[in-house]
């Protein structure tokens, strides 16, 4: 599967974020299937961890292979991960992590840090950003005109 066509695939799921920041992951098992996708879920469940990732990849480990071990998925998310979720998704063994907006303020994946590409951790994913970027951002510039 493209890497635009995952992408598309989380921007669906980040559609369905209803009061939440409209951002979307889903987990691809090694022959392209999905595993998981979900989109945040912070304000409908009160859970500062709630994130868009952080629910995918639970609900993939959940259906796959070796318990929490994700060797050979694919992530795909709306939106650069933040510390949190780059964190997760190394410890996940996601092997690669495809994302659509860069997030210049919180991004974990080459904005204000690298958490998956730093050397003194046991796993680093292939990563690759800024697929489809202007649709992803544009999603979020029109959830947050509506906020103002």
């Amino acid at each position: 599967m493209s890497p635009e066509a995952m992408i598309r695939a989380a921007l669906v799921a980040a559609s369905l974020s209803g009061a939440d920041v409209p951002i979307g992951a889903v987990v691809f098992a090694p022959d392209g299937s999905v595993l998981a996708s979900a989109c945040n879920a912070r304000e409908a469940l009160g859970d500062p961890t709630a994130h868009a990732e952080i629910l995918a990849l639970r609900q993939a480990a959940s259906r796959f292979g070796d318990g929490w071990r994700l060797d050979g998925c694919t992530l795909a998310v709306t939106l650069e991960p933040c510390t949190m979720c780059a964190g997760a998704l190394v410890l996940a063994r996601v092997s690669r992590l495809v994302f659509g907006a860069w997030e210049p303020k919180t991004g974990a994946v080459g904005s204000l840090w690298d958490v998956v590409r730093d050397r003194r951790l046991n796993h680093r994913p292939e990563v690759q950003g800024g697929v489809l970027e202007s649709e992803c951002a544009d999603l979020l510039e029109q959830f947050f005109r509506t906020q103002r």
